[in-house]
């Protein structure tokens, strides 16, 4: 079973809620089937690797770890304020098929 989200892949978005609330960053990947996603310097986790062939030094290693994605409110490309979304459609000029836009619920920007 998928879940939509409200959030896509290179989004601008701010953690609302939880550990790292007020923190910014981009978007690197998104969960739909669990509704989770994966933020740019967000969530930063130590693992501790052994050596092998492909990382020979073996180590601590940082990387993020996902988190759910009511937890974050994508940032508004206008005014650069947490926002909702919302759906519009949109009629493409070109082939005149209706798309579905996502709209800021602030200022009613399109992206």
């Amino acid at each position: 079973m998928s879940v939509q989200t409200h959030i896509k892949k290179n989004d601008q978005v701010v953690v609302i809620s939880g550990n790292f609330k007020g923190k910014k960053g981009k978007v690197l990947k998104v969960f739909p089937e669990t509704g989770r996603v994966i933020i740019e310097g967000v969530n930063v986790r130590k693992r501790h690797t052994r050596p092998t062939q492909k990382n020979p030094q073996g180590g601590i290693v940082q990387k993020e770890v996902p988190i759910h994605a009511s937890n974050v409110m994508v940032l508004d490309p206008k005014s650069g304020e947490p926002t909702r979304t919302g759906r519009a459609h949109v009629r493409d000029a070109s082939s005149g098929k209706r798309k579905s836009m996502r709209v800021s619920r602030a200022t009613g920007e399109m992206f």
